[in-house]
């Protein structure tokens, strides 16, 4: 019995592990991670690039935005995705307050066929970086 559940745990374990794992992007990733530090050099000479931010609209009111992104929060992002078809042909750079809801979006983005690109951190590492907010 004890051999038993020494295996039961192990399996929990290595279940749980590997479901952090991938809800931080690091495993079975569908899109690409970017630094802010990255992104924000790739935007002053690429304009192919659209910026999507998917927090809500009281968290843009607390923390500001990074200058023309479009929102598009989490909550509904599946069922707008309709609207965002004019940037599929560009590069999308995803963010949210910290990095976690980015990874999510990025990942139902590059499902639905966009190029996609998590800025790691959000706007938490945008903002420490000194990287311009309005």
């Amino acid at each position: 019995m004890k051999k038993l559940t020494n295996i039961v745990y192990w399996l929990v374990l290595s279940f749980l592990i590997i479901y952090l794992l991938y809800q931080k992007g690091y495993i079975f990733r569908n899109f690409e991670q970017i630094s802010a530090e990255n992104a924000y050099n790739r935007l002053l000479i690429d304009r192919n690039i659209t910026l999507l931010d998917v927090r809500t609209p009281e968290e843009i009111q607390e923390d500001g935005k990074i200058k023309n992104s479009l929102l598009v929060p989490l909550q509904i992002l599946e069922r707008n995705i309709d609207k965002l078809q004019p940037y599929k042909n560009k590069r999308l750079f995803i963010y949210c307050r910290s990095g976690n809801r980015s990874i999510t979006a990025s990942r139902v983005l590059s499902d639905a066929g966009f190029k996609t690109y998590n800025i790691q951190g959000g706007i938490i590492t945008w903002r420490k970086e000194g990287l311009p907010i309005e």
